[in-house]
């Protein structure tokens, strides 16, 4: 499941991920969400939490997120990811040069560190 994280600074979007993550939660909340927000400010600032009650991807979900990813490569300014997964983290860590912003991992204990970092 994805939930909105509220009380972020105006220019920061955030999501925390819980339990299994379904096609149904990028195409209902996510995107929708980041889809808004680009088109009413351009780039963002997404903050993106794999909590500890995280349980991965069904498939078709990360395929939404590759799809929505390559469609708007150029629409993040800066992504923070917190998630003390050593797969999920690891991923990032490795796509992240490809990506045209800035991108950094964070462990769950930082998570106040990534939300300052990903405002500024």
């Amino acid at each position: 499941m994805l939930t909105p994280i509220w009380g972020l600074p105006e220019n920061v979007i955030g999501f925390e991920a819980s339990g299994r993550v379904s096609n149904s939660d990028y195409k209902e909340r996510l995107i929708p969400a980041l889809e808004k927000a680009i088109a009413e400010s351009g780039p963002v600032r997404f903050l993106y939490v794999l909590g500890d009650g995280f349980d991965g991807y069904d498939p078709t979900a990360m395929w939404d997120d590759t799809l929505f990813g390559l469609k708007h490569i150029k629409d993040f300014r800066k992504v923070a990811v917190v998630t003390d997964d050593s797969l999920y983290a690891g991923a990032t860590r490795m796509f992240a040069p490809m990506m045209p912003c800035e991108v950094k991992v964070f462990p769950l204990s930082e998570r106040d560190a990534a939300k300052a970092w990903v405002a500024e």
